[in-house]
């Protein structure tokens, strides 16, 4: 056991820079910590969380030593701030229900730097292929599609997830005043029925002794999901079009726009 966690101190160390390596090993401290606590209390499914996190945090590291990428340093310590924010401070601390605009500010930054791995796997085949010279409007189209592709597949996992039987609450619901549904219309038509300023909505359900119990949802209606799934994707959306929007320019002038790089994975050979 000694020899395995040596042996990863030092393959860290061997492909990451100290600030990383420093923060990589301050949010492990504190995954643990947290992991430790959850089973204390006995929350098997935050203990797993916590798991995912640890395992999560390997992902640089893989993909630097698997297909020699150089991971700039920015980059990693964002990636390991973005799983530890999402997972540990969003899912098991709260945040996403106390801090205002967590979960929306996370899917932005999703988008941006998926934009940017989406970016960077493109230009590294296209600097491998002398035949083929892909213009950078094409690499940033194929880049902004990457990243909107990440995040469908994360709606996917977010509805998945909420309706398996953990019966989380990842798709987050949110009151609304007002629907169109043709389902209430009761001439059976293509016409939805409007209802406006919607005060409280009434939900009866049998519990698990078939007891009828009612729940009083005040000032609205409650969504289930909708909006936030849709809020989700337009943010993940604006990051991505922004971080192509610069990634245009910065193939026509990379000097102008050097703070890309921090964003943009290389090809290196690293030693073994």
């Amino acid at each position: 056991m000694y020899q395995f966690i040596k042996n990863k101190i030092l393959n860290v160390n061997k492909y990451s820079k100290r600030s990383s390596i420093i923060v990589y090993y301050i949010l492990r401290f504190l995954v643990v910590t947290c992991m430790i606590l959850e089973f204390i209390r006995g929350d098997l499914n935050n203990a797993i969380l916590c798991l995912i996190s640890l395992i999560l945090f390997f992902i640089p590291l893989f993909l630097k030593r698997k297909f020699k990428i150089e991971l700039p340093n920015i980059l990693e310590i964002i990636i390991l701030l973005f799983i530890f924010s999402a997972e540990i401070l969003g899912e098991i601390n709260n945040f996403y229900i106390t801090i205002p605009y967590w979960d929306t500010i996370l899917h932005t930054i999703n988008g941006f730097l998926a934009a940017g791995v989406g970016l960077s796997l493109v230009d590294l085949l296209n600097k491998n292929f002398t035949s083929i010279k892909l213009s950078p409007i094409f690499i940033c189209i194929v880049s902004f599609c990457f990243s909107m592709t990440i995040g469908v597949f994360w709606e996917f996992y977010e509805y998945l997830s909420d309706n398996s039987p953990l019966q989380t609450d990842m798709q987050k619901d949110r009151l609304i005043t007002k629907i169109d549904s043709i389902l209430l219309n009761d001439s059976k038509k293509n016409i939805p029925l409007k209802i406006d300023n919607i005060k409280n909505t009434e939900i009866y359900y049998l519990d698990e002794n078939h007891n009828l119990n009612k729940i009083t949802i005040k000032n609205g209606y409650l969504d289930i999901g909708l909006n936030d799934t849709i809020k989700d994707l337009f943010v993940n959306f604006l990051g991505a079009l922004s971080f192509n929007i610069f990634g245009y320019f910065y193939f026509s002038n990379k000097e102008k726009f050097k703070f890309l790089q921090h964003f943009i994975l290389k090809r290196q050979e690293l030693p073994d």
